[in-house]
């Protein structure tokens, strides 16, 4: 059976209902909504995905610098309100490839990321044999068509992605696949740029648990300090890279561990500092190492808890602050929101008024 159809957002109950009476075989579907296996964007996906279906990226990601073993995890931006791209544009096929696309897959797939076509003649018509389609924009713009998919000139289509195609802000992105020589950058919005894949890196930054070192340990004493110190190295920089290819655009990513802040899990307790932001010293450690003799001093970071435990520790909190820059191509740089990354540990608080020296 050859089915023809073109779907969007507006025709997502007729997919579900029709799902079944697709042509095989099956496809990856980008649009929110649609029958399928949910997919997640990745830079690593195989091809096939890629041409498939508008959710997947080609952006290539790797990490350039700083440690990757042991365990890690994805920063969260101090800023409530800062989030990465919702969407852009990307070269997916030469005029070539294309045409090997629509002919594998009888024409299955998404033409933007809220728009996909279902049989081959919706392709044909459009990119090959010149005949106009509409753009799924607000103002239903008219794409002029294509002839013979363009084959024998350099250059690639360009296609809409977005990570997360549920998002609103993704629609602001709704061009069909379109031509674009190249070399060149299309110049219009949310075109590509060295910050957008800088923001795009921002999430394949992983960093270091916060694994602090305490004295005493685990176990802590009703109004005596327990002091909080990281030894010079354990926090390093991160660097990730991220590229978009034939564009010849890329941007590296930098994460730098500024500070360190302390949550004690109660309201019964002092941090020292006030703020409980331990800052990092120059040789990248953090606070200052308990030594015998240090129990009555006032640490230059740790806790004082004034009231001990029943039965349930409190839930000491420690997260390091990322300071987040970024420069690609062209010289252009700039800065992107703190990040922070947290890790819990349980504390113990006696009420027992000794210490060991």
């Amino acid at each position: 059976m050859n089915t023809t159809r073109r779907v969007g957002v507006g025709l997502l109950l007729s997919l579900a209902l029709g799902a079944a009476l697709l042509p095989s075989p099956a496809v990856a579907l980008g649009s929110p909504g649609h029958e399928g296996e949910s997919k997640k964007p990745s830079g690593g996906a195989d091809d096939g995905d890629i041409y498939a279906s508008a959710t997947y990226s080609r952006i290539k990601v790797r990490q350039v610098s700083g440690p990757t073993g042991g365990k890690r995890g994805a920063v969260s931006s101090v800023d409530v309100n800062w989030k990465p791209p919702a969407c852009w544009y990307e070269p997916v096929f030469t005029g070539e490839q294309l045409k090997a696309f629509v002919d594998r897959t009888d024409g299955n797939g998404d033409v933007g990321i809220h728009e996909s076509w279902f049989g081959k003649g919706l392709w044909t018509d459009h990119y090959q044999d010149g005949k106009p389609e509409h753009n799924f924009d607000d103002a239903y713009t008219v794409a002029e068509g294509y002839k013979n998919y363009n084959i024998g000139k350099d250059g690639y289509f360009w296609r809409s992605v977005a990570p997360d195609a549920s998002d609103p802000e993704s629609w602001d992105c709704g061009r069909i696949m379109f031509w674009q020589d190249a070399g060149q950058v299309p110049k219009i919005p949310h075109a590509p740029t060295p910050k957008m894949l800088a923001e795009y890196a921002y999430n394949h930054v992983k960093v270091p648990e916060t694994e602090i070192e305490l004295k005493p340990a685990g176990k802590s004493t009703v109004n005596l300090p327990t002091w909080v110190w990281l030894d010079k190295g354990t926090f390093q920089e991160v660097k990730v890279r991220a590229e978009l290819p034939n564009t010849g655009l890329w941007a590296e990513t930098t994460a730098k561990p500024v500070a360190l802040h302390l949550n004690p899990g109660t309201e019964d307790a002092e941090t020292f500092p006030a703020s409980g932001d331990c800052t990092i010293n120059t040789d990248g450690s953090i606070g200052t190492p308990y030594t015998a003799g240090d129990a009555g001093k006032t640490p230059p970071c740790g806790i004082r808890y004034l009231r001990a435990t029943n039965g349930a520790p409190y839930h000491l909190k420690a997260s390091i602050t990322w300071q987040i820059s970024w420069q690609g191509t062209g010289g252009a740089k700039g800065d992107l929101p703190d990040g922070t990354f947290e890790t819990t540990q349980d504390m113990n608080v006696q009420e027992i008024q000794s210490v060991n020296r």
